[in-house]
């Protein structure tokens, strides 16, 4: 039988790839931290919980409900956290419960969700909801709370159970449970489970008739209580907890998908037969490479290092030495790391760029003794982990200086760092296969979160960005800053416990490999590579001083409030009865004859109607006065009120008031669904192809053998007969090679046998595969987009010479909805772009074809193609 997520997901490929996002309630964006940019995987996760609540049919009822989700550490549980308290808090709910096993994990929480002051607040600075201000207050227990906050209590998972055994003044009881409905948020959810597995250890059979059964006990008190649960390491293995949680896990995002999805660092182990300081000593020297990186692209990002001893006595111990060695370490010392690496390894790269960007080993050693001082160090054991807390989770903060952390296992579970990018690992010992390596790989899991960066605008700022690189040196040195170092000791077994257990949690992928992509010498010697040109558009702010008012949808929606009339009615079960009918009367009003006072102090607790968020909407707008009057904008808005008749002739003030607060938020919900901030341009302009193709590229493929099978062989050498051709005869495929899927290779077939139909109408046929050489922007909302393919055609006619530049984008059949509006781009391309033809006896055309697929493309795609030869 299907899982629950299982079910969701053939769903969504059913319907398309946006079937839950889509659902996601703009006051749920509008309401978290904005400076927390929410990923599509956070999306999806948030909209199938809309899903499950409105639309799913097997959801349970008259019980209550209870959903997980399964996600890989790193990907931003506690914000869907935060998203679902908005949406429950708009389904009613006011109250919620938060338990996990660690206090440090509470701790964290609460910078999360109560500090306004913190990097890593989750929510808005003012949450509005229906126009009402929400509050977010902790507390200990329901029963004086405020109806209008949300009230949270925080609890570690014994000390839940304690409170529940053994009751106490003003603490939680379980009347609280059976007289409120609450939301229970469990993070770290698999240490609920200890009853529902197998085979339990002694610990675990302690627990058995504590935490779980006191949840569920708490959890079934009131039938409408929702319970949340969230784990990177659901044990979905084991049998009986699969089958609790067949109906119960609504999305998996495991490291794996996190990987590929791009927002995790790629993970390298670096081996040293040598002590444990030597091996740390490497580690911190590349820790500085990567700070002098940074620092070259004018980024200010500190990288951290983990030391990670096996017991407390060890880790202070090696602290110690630590400290007493760095204070001493001088020029020989690093001369002795430098002469032991060899060229090609990422320690002989690290001391090249020293030596390029003139910093002696002299200057590097002061540096180091300065920038790991035992003030920039924390040691983190026992309680000395309550006492760092809060600096261990704000570690990315510029005011944050630490940079070396040791440990023994007091960070294995709710830690949130980034700037982690080396764990040096001070012991060398290998048990049984599984827990250690296991337990380690988990760690490494933690630390492998990509920290964001960019150094070029249109970069995306969480995501990995060298997995295609230009083969040149400044490229190389910022995908070291894309990659976790785990360094360890010489030990071939346990490196190879441990990449089998890196593959398994999925933060590895099975294979890895770097590909060189390189133009044919052949075609770099042509006039087209030397002096050919490339029309491309370019991304501008869209001009919003063209924008004068609301959008017309916005003025002619129906907008409604009804006052209540107060009345009541009196039947007896049973009998029959007349039912009289209220007498309602409902007229049409103008929104502004409710009076502008009343406007503007609705306006005042909707943050989107704070006069510097409408100016960046409405650029020609000059007061809020004329915002509430003018037809252009408020003035036109009109409202049907319905309520008994004496009462509409003279409306109260409270009721005036909530009209205008429900009309206002309804239209601030529309505020930002059509902005646009972007447009690309019409005119397109000239790039040299020697310029965008000068450089090799550097592929690094990653393939589990469960992506698209294509992807990363070269179509010399697939197996697949009906994709396999030699390119290397091919003069007119500029590149050496096509690593690219199956529907790209079956383009590059296809091409191959009309090749011969293009030349005899074109001098010059070239394809030119876009390796990030290039981008096209999207005319309405300026959105990046970088064809697979560029088809170069030329013709002399007379005293003209003729240059089509044609894009063409090969794309699986289950990508079509998704990327529907790259496919609309491309064929509005013909008739929408504009070249200044400047050369005499040049003229440029730019064409796109519709997407080619092997299944569908003789109906789409070749008879569009075939007018080339036309």
């Amino acid at each position: 039988m299907a899982m629950l997520h299982e079910t969701l997901s053939t769903l969504k490929d059913a319907l398309g790839e946006n079937v839950f996002s889509d659902l996601v309630p703009d006051y749920i964006k509008d309401n978290l931290n904005n400076s927390f940019e929410m990923r599509p995987y956070q999306k999806e996760a948030l909209g199938r919980f809309e899903f499950y609540l409105d639309k799913y049919q097997k959801k349970p009822k008259n019980e209550p409900i209870n959903v997980l989700y399964h996600m890989a550490t790193g990907s931003g549980k506690t914000l869907i956290m935060a998203g679902e308290m908005l949406t429950l808090y708009k389904r009613g709910y006011r109250n919620f419960i938060f338990f996990v096993n660690s206090t440090n994990i509470i701790r964290k929480t609460k910078e999360n969700f109560l500090n306004k002051g913190s990097s890593k607040y989750l929510f808005n600075s003012t949450i509005n909801i229906d126009g009402e201000q929400v509050n977010i207050k902790e507390v200990d227990n329901f029963a004086t709370t405020n109806s209008s906050d949300i009230n949270i209590v925080f609890t570690t998972i014994q000390g839940l159970h304690a409170v529940m055994l053994y009751p106490k003044e003003n603490a939680l009881s379980m009347e609280d449970f059976e007289d409120n409905k609450v939301v229970l948020i469990s993070d770290e959810a698999h240490h609920i489970n200890a009853e529902t597995k197998n085979k339990k250890s002694k610990e675990e059979q302690h627990s058995v008739d504590s935490w779980e059964n006191t949840i569920s006990e708490i959890f079934s008190a009131n039938k409408s209580n929702v319970m949340l649960e969230f784990t990177a390491t659901a044990n979905i293995a084991d049998q009986k907890i699969k089958e609790k949680y067949e109906n119960i896990i609504i999305f998996d995002y495991p490291l794996k998908n996190f990987r590929e999805d791009l927002y995790s660092k790629e993970v390298k182990v670096l081996q040293s037969d040598s002590e444990a300081f030597p091996r740390a000593l490497r580690a911190i020297i590349l820790s500085q490479y990567r700070r002098k990186v940074f620092e070259k692209h004018k980024l200010i990002i500190k990288p951290v290092i983990l030391f990670k001893a096996k017991t407390i006595a060890d880790s202070e111990a090696f602290h110690k030495e630590f400290i007493e060695t760095i204070e001493k370490i001088g020029e020989e010392d690093l001369e002795a790391i430098k002469n032991t690496s060899k060229e090609g390894d990422v320690i002989y790269t690290a001391f090249q760029f020293f030596e390029k960007n003139n910093i002696t080993l002299e200057s590097l050693a002061l540096e180091l003794q300065e920038d790991f001082t035992v003030e920039k160090t924390i040691e983190v054991n026992s309680k000395k982990a309550v006492t760092y807390q809060i600096e261990l989770n704000s570690l990315e903060d510029s005011d944050n200086e630490i940079r070396a952390i040791f440990a023994v296992d007091k960070l294995n579970e709710g830690w949130d760092v980034l700037n982690l990018f080396d764990i040096v690992r001070l012991y060398d010992t290998r048990n049984k296969w599984g827990k250690t390596a296991t337990q380690e790989a988990q760690l490494i899991g933690r630390g492998a979160r990509y920290c964001p960066f960019k150094v070029e605008d249109e970069q995306p700022l969480y995501q990995r960005k060298y997995d295609i690189l230009d083969d040149t040196v400044e490229a190389h040195e910022l995908k070291i800053c894309e990659e976790l170092y785990y360094h360890s000791a010489h030990n071939p077994e346990y490196i190879s416990d441990l990449n089998i257990a890196l593959q398994e949690i999925g933060i590895k992928p099975k294979t890895r490999k770097e590909l060189s992509l390189r133009v044919k010498d052949k075609f770099k010697e042509t006039s087209l590579y030397k002096s050919g040109l490339i029309y491309v558009n370019k991304r501008v702010a869209y001009d919003r001083t063209k924008v004068k008012g609301l959008d017309s949808s916005i003025i002619n929606t129906s907008y409604s409030y009804a006052i209540k009339t107060e009345h009541s009615n009196e039947l007896t079960i049973f009998e029959s009865a007349i039912v009289k009918h209220l007498k309602v009367k409902r007229e049409r009003i103008n929104l502004i004859d409710v009076g502008k006072h009343i406007i503007r102090k609705a306006m005042a607790t909707i943050p989107a109607y704070k006069f510097n968020e409408l100016k960046i909407l409405f650029p020609s707008l000059k007061t809020i006065d004329e915002f509430i009057v003018s037809s252009d904008y408020l003035g036109s808005i009109k409202v049907e009120i319905s309520g008994r008749e004496d009462i509409l002739e003279n409306v109260p003030q409270i009721e005036k008031l909530k009209l205008c607060k429900k009309v206002l938020g309804k239209i601030a919900e529309q505020l930002n669904v059509n902005r646009i901030d972007y447009e690309g341009t019409k005119e397109f302009t000239p790039k040299t192809i020697n310029e965008l193709y000068d450089k090799d590229k550097i592929l690094n493929i990653s393939n589990d053998g469960l992506t698209e099978q294509e992807f990363g062989i070269a179509q010399s050498e697939t197996t697949n007969d009906e994709l396999s051709l030699d390119l290397s005869d091919c003069d007119w495929f500029v590149f050496n090679e096509n690593y690219g899927t199956s529907e790209e290779k079956y383009f590059v077939r296809y091409l191959d046998t009309m090749i011969d139909d293009l030349k005899s109408v074109y001098d010059d046929v070239y394809l030119l595969r876009n390796e990030k050489h290039f981008k096209l922007y999207t005319f309405d909302d300026g959105r990046a987009f970088e064809p697979d393919f560029l088809l170069l055609l030329t013709k002399k006619e007379q005293d003209l010479e003729l240059t089509y530049q044609v894009f063409i984008e090969p794309k699986g059949s289950h990508l079509f909805e998704n990327d529907a509006w790259k496919q609309n781009f491309l064929l509005d391309l013909k008739a929408t772009h504009q070249i200044e033809q400047v050369w005499q006896g040049k003229e440029f055309i730019v064409w796109g074809l519709p997407f080619y697929n092997h299944q569908s493309s003789k109906a789409d795609f070749m008879p569009e193609f075939e007018e080339l030869l036309n």
